[in-house]
C-alpha cells in the first residue's frame, strides 16, 4: 500500500511563505506523477499543482501560478511545493497525491495552512 506522509504546514502571515514535503514510501517513486491538491473549508477539494516522475513537466492551477513551485527528488522519495506569496484564500488542508498512468490516486493525510491578514 502507497504510503505519503505530508509536513511542513503551520499559520503564517500573508505575503509569506511555506515549503510543504510530502515523503513517500511503498511505491517505485519515479514511475508516479505526484500533486498537491487543497480542501479549504467548506469547499471541495482542488487542484494546485503536479509533477511527471521525471520531474521535467509541471503544471499549476491559475489561482497559484507564479507563486507555487512543485519540485521532488526522486532519489529521496519526496516532493515538495514552495509556497511564497502567499494569501488568506490560500488557506487549506493541504494533500499530496501519487497517480500512476491513468490509475486512481493515493493520498496522505493532509498538512494544514493558514494564512492570516
Amino acid at each position: 500500500q502507497v504510503r505519503l506522509v505530508e509536513s511542513g504546514g503551520g499559520l503564517v502571515q500573508a505575503g509569506g511563505s511555506l515549503r510543504l514535503s510530502c515523503a513517500a514510501s511503498r511505491l517505485f517513486f519515479s514511475n508516479y506523477r505526484m500533486g498537491w491538491y487543497r480542501q479549504a473549508p467548506g469547499k471541495e477539494r482542488e487542484f494546485a499543482a503536479d509533477i511527471n516522475g521525471r520531474g521535467t513537466g509541471t503544471r499549476y492551477a491559475d489561482s497559484v501560478k507564479g507563486r507555487f513551485t512543485i519540485s521532488r527528488d526522486n532519489a529521496k522519495n519526496m516532493v515538495y511545493l514552495q509556497m511564497d506569496s502567499l494569501k488568506p484564500e490560500d488557506t487549506a488542508i493541504y494533500y499530496c497525491s501519487a497517480r500512476y498512468g491513468s490509475g486512481g490516486d493515493y493520498w496522505g493525510q493532509g498538512t494544514r495552512v493558514t494564512v492570516s491578514s
